[in-house]
This record gives structure tokens, sequence and C-alpha cells, in this order.
């Protein structure tokens, strides 16, 4: 009886316990990798006005991906003992116990190795180069500032708007105006996205010992400000690069309604500024994000069929 007993009280640990795939999942924070993926894709297409090879673009998303997931597990390495403080992060495999630091530094360098010979050899050094120096400027740079001054948001944004760069040079050697613009929406929009996510948890960015604008501004009054005035920027943007000729009228129509829909729910957070407001806005920006890409490369695809059917009249 007692056997019995002391089976049934194991089979729940043993339930829980992670695999090592799931692991490497989380420490590689795959589904963020997947957001990355997405954008290099788009950077990739509109630099590709002569047809797309299909094959360097499978490389090129692979081998971001694989650079994605070096950051991401090197970065929780780096903020193992902090991450142990929050409640939001206290659960990831290092401050959980369930893989070692030694393990997690192999898996990351690994991945690193990994996505810049893919992209050298799938795409070019050049794609290779600026993946590189991602991962650099997020393990070097904007991980040491996390701790030290609000700043480091603004650096996170600038690392994540590099992608899309690795597709326009990997797809055409060259970084176009389309391409710089591309990289400028998404460095705009990151400063509402994490600046809501960061208002939601800011105790706990707090007792992480994280400087984000939130844990610091308490009335909120500069991040809702500075949410508002980012969000803003989205407009003139989309309608730039319809000026530049990379996308059509159809952008920059869905383009400033899309810019505007950020700007009111950036607005409402800053008359409210509390969670809800945030709350809101935050998940204004993940709808933001896959549309304005969506009609991006639909205009872009339609003016390319246009311009083919009419050179073959």
């Amino acid at each position: 009886m007692k056997n019995t007993t002391d089976k049934i009280e194991e089979t729940p640990s043993e339930q829980v316990k992670p695999t090592l795939s799931s692991l490497y999942a989380e420490l590689s924070k795959i589904r963020l990798s997947l957001l990355v993926v997405v954008t290099t894709g788009a950077g990739f297409i509109m630099a590709s006005p002569l047809g797309i090879d299909w094959l360097m673009l499978l490389w090129t998303l692979l081998g971001t991906t694989a650079c994605a997931g070096s950051a991401a597990a090197l970065n929780q390495l780096a903020e193992k003992s902090r991450d142990q403080k929050m409640h939001r992060t206290s659960n990831r495999p290092l401050p959980a116990g369930h893989i070692s630091k030694a393990h997690a530094f192999v898996f990351g360098i690994v991945l690193a190795y990994i996505g810049v010979s893919i992209l050298s050899f799938g795409a070019n050094v050049y794609a290779a180069g600026i993946a590189l120096l991602t991962i650099l400027i997020y393990i070097l740079v904007y991980t040491p500032l996390k701790p030290l001054t609000t700043f480091n948001t603004v650096v996170g944004a600038l690392v994540g708007a590099l992608p899309p760069l690795i597709g326009c040079v990997a797809a055409s050697g060259t970084i176009d105006i389309g391409g710089w613009i591309l990289a400028g929406i998404l460095f705009i929009w990151q400063m509402p996205h994490f600046l809501a996510l960061a208002w939601m948890y800011r105790e706990d960015y707090l007792r992480g010992g994280f400087k984000m604008l939130p844990a610091i501004d308490r009335s909120g009054e500069l991040t809702a400000r500075v949410s508002v005035m980012t969000s803003l920027c989205l407009i003139p943007l989309a309608l730039l690069m319809t000026v530049v000729g990379s996308t059509g009228i159809l952008f920059a129509i869905t383009g400033s309604i899309l810019g505007g829909y950020m700007t009111m729910k950036s607005i409402t957070f800053w008359r409210h500024r509390d969670d809800a407001t945030a709350r809101r806005l935050f998940f204004a920006s993940i709808i933001y994000l896959p549309l304005i890409i969506v009609f991006m490369l639909l205009d872009r695809e339609t003016i390319q069929w246009i311009e083919i059917g009419t050179s073959n009249v």
C-alpha cells in the first residue's frame, strides 16, 4: 500500500518535468524568434523586385532563427539572478534550475555559430555580419544597460529593427530606402509595445532591478507621452514607404489607419494610465505588426504583378 502511495505522489512531479526540447524552445524564446523571422522575411521579399529566390529566403530565415535563439539564450544566461526575483520570469529554464549555466552557454554559442554560418553560405556575408552585430549589441550593450538606465529600451528597439535589414541585404546585397523605412517602422513600433508591457509589469521589473521607464516614472505621464509620440510617427513612416515607391496607395491608406489605431490606444493609455489601457495598447501593437507586414507585402506583390502584366501586353 505504501509503495502504491509513493508512486502516486511521484507521478505529478514526473509529469511536470519539462523535456529538453521544451527547455530549448523556452531558452531560445521560439515564439519571439518567429516574430523576428517574419520581419526578416518581409525585408527579403520587399528587396526582391525581380522575383524571389525561395531557396535563399529559406536559408536566410533558418540562419536568422538560429541567431535570434542564440541572443535569447545568452540574454537569459546573463540575467539568471534577476529573473529569479521576478514572478514573470522565475519559471524560465535557468532560474528554475532545469538547465545549467554551462549548458545554456554552449547552446547559445552553438546556435550563433550555426546561424552565422548558414547566413554566410546560404545568403551572403553582409547578412551574416548584421546578424552577428545584432547578437553582440543585444548581449554586450542592451543586456548590461537594463539595470543601469531607461535608455535600454531604445537600444533594444534598435536591435529589433535590424532583422528586416538582414533580409534586405540577403536578397539584394544592399539596403535600399524601403529597407531603412521598414526598419524605422519596426524601431518605432517597439516603443509603445514595450512601454505598455513594462507598465503592466513595472513592479516585477523593480523587483528584478531593471530600470525600465515605467518602473521609475511612477505617475506614468512620461511613459504615456512617449507612447503617444512614437505611435504618431508610424503614420508618416507608412506614407513615406509609398512616397519612395516601395508600396502603393493601398499601403498608404491601411498603414495610416493602423498607425491611427495605435495612436488612439496610446492616447487612451495617456488619459487613464492604468493596467487596463496599457494592456489594450499592448494588444493593439500585437495586432498592428502582422497586419502592417501583410498589407505591405500585398501592395508590393500587387504592383509587381501589374507591372509584369503590363510589360507582357
